[in-house]
């Protein structure tokens, strides 16, 4: 899949949208809304609301860490505006990208960050028949972080439904489970607390299960990780060395403390591989 790199209406993607440069405009948006953002070092722009869910830098991560390859079909649940998708067609070309969406205004704002980016407006739970009968290579997914019986929801709807657990996390890994061909792979990046239940919950078909955590600096727990497994896998399973994301033990002052592989990967579109 070959990823546009310029902004589309042709103005800075730092800067808010305008209303006289939208030729297709989002309407469950007010223009003034919207933000026009870089990523990847100006790689790729994405449309996403000022206000409310914001993607940020957890599906660049996970995008960093799929060894995708040109001609293989990609699909991403709950794909928001479509980050985690768009950074890894950014980097891998040739891909089928495909998303998922419950939110219409997330849905439409992801189709308008790329048009090829096929992407259905749809509860995990109930998928359309015509993409149930499909299968992928790799399915991505960045799942709510927030067990709601455990913590307060956000006032915000659409930050509150990409943030907090509704569709239970087990449901996830069994639906990407599910739409894996063959030898696919599932990957995912949620809070490390919850890495017992992403094991738990994958179906015995899943297997050479991999584990990346991620730590903010050096001596720190790991807050994060990734996890892919394959299906019909047979590897044993590997706990990967901690991927720190800061130099220094600790923060010292405002500004790009990147330790150099992430800086890489949010600055270059790197991958990073584990």
């Amino acid at each position: 899949m070959r990823i546009n790199t310029a902004p589309p209406c042709g103005f800075c993607a730092t800067t808010t949208s305008q209303p006289d440069c939208q030729t297709d405009p989002v309407h469950s948006f007010d223009p003034d809304d919207l933000t026009h953002d870089a990523f990847l070092g100006g790689k790729l722009h994405l449309w996403q609301p000022r206000k409310g869910y914001r993607a940020g830098v957890d599906p660049v991560l996970l995008a960093a860490t799929v060894p995708a390859q040109a001609g293989q079909r990609v699909l991403e649940l709950g794909c928001g505006v479509g980050a985690a998708s768009l950074c890894l067609g950014a980097r891998v070309s040739g891909l089928t990208l495909t998303g998922v969406e419950v939110q219409p205004a997330y849905a439409k704002l992801a189709r308008r960050n790329h048009t090829a980016f096929e992407v259905f407006e749809a509860d995990l739970s109930a998928m359309p028949l015509t993409l149930r009968q499909r299968q992928f290579d790799h399915v991505l997914a960045n799942p709510p972080y927030f067990d709601r019986g455990a913590s307060i929801a956000s006032l915000d709807s659409a930050r509150e439904t990409a943030m907090g657990e509704q569709t239970p996390l087990a449901k996830w890994v069994e639906i990407a489970a599910k739409r894996l061909a063959p030898k696919g792979q599932a990957h995912f990046i949620h809070r490390a607390e919850r890495l017992p239940d992403l094991i738990r919950a994958l179906p015995h078909d899943m297997g050479s299960i991999e584990v990346l955590p991620i730590a903010p600096r050096t001596g720190r727990m790991a807050e994060l990780i990734i996890l892919r497994a394959r299906k019909s896998g047979r590897g044993a399973f590997r706990l990967c060395a901690p991927m720190i994301m800061h130099e220094g033990a600790v923060h010292v002052a405002d500004g790009d403390s990147y330790v150099p592989a992430i800086r890489a990967v949010l600055r270059d579109g790197a991958a990073l591989p584990f």
